[in-house]
């Protein structure tokens, strides 16, 4: 039931009680706010809408301020929607902090990767190039499009060149190394998805890790 929506601020390196580098991406996590408790006798599930970065009223349409009026909340510049069962625990209008984390805790983190562009089949697949001598006339082509005659056409689903990054990506079992609970921050170790500056989903992890 655990989230929260933050923002990437980029990687560092923290030491730890035994003295080891440990690599860590910095998430700002500005206080989230609840905007709507969903339940499943009103709404059909359960679930709790959380907003993320507060934005001038001018920039929002009236059903959305409607809905901000109604939570008691500032307009939001982001909402997403968390399902879980321990729904009472939450009101609408109540602050979301990074320290509803703890330090040891393992969270999976959603986050768009960053766009690449047009990529061939090396880049975008891992193949392998042809000989590069200069009678080889075949260096970074993607190969074989299949038969001729039968049955005439490309299979779907071939690896081939083409727009490369810029899709939704989730990295499991990434464990919450230190919270500052001053600066709104939460330390994670390792990378997670996407450029600086880049949206980000944390939850509470679905599969429990060695």
């Amino acid at each position: 039931m655990k989230g929260l929506i933050g923002k990437k601020v980029g990687m560092t390196q923290v030491f730890n009680e035994d003295g080891v580098v440990v690599p860590v991406t910095v998430i700002e996590v500005q206080p989230n706010v609840v905007a709507q408790v969903k339940t499943n006798e009103k709404d059909g599930y359960n679930a709790v809408q959380i907003g993320y970065d507060v934005v001038k009223e001018k920039n929002v349409n009236k059903p959305l301020k409607g809905h901000f009026d109604k939570a008691g909340v500032a307009p939001q510049r982001r909402l997403r929607e968390f399902r879980g069962e321990n729904v009472g625990e939450f009101t609408a209008g109540q602050e979301i902090k990074a320290d509803i984390f703890q330090v040891g805790e393992k969270v999976d983190i959603t986050g768009i990767s960053k766009g690449k562009g047009f990529q061939g089949v090396i880049k975008r697949h891992g193949q392998s190039r042809g000989p590069m001598s200069h009678g080889s006339r075949y260096h970074r082509r993607p190969g074989s499009m299949g038969a001729s005659a039968y049955p005439g056409r490309v299979f779907k689903g071939k690896k081939l060149p083409g727009h490369m990054g810029a899709v939704q990506v989730t990295v499991q079992n990434l464990e919450v190394v230190k919270i500052d609970a001053e600066r709104n921050a939460l330390l994670v170790k390792g990378a997670v998805p996407g450029p600086k500056k880049g949206l980000l989903i944390i939850k509470e992890t679905i599969k429990q890790g060695k």
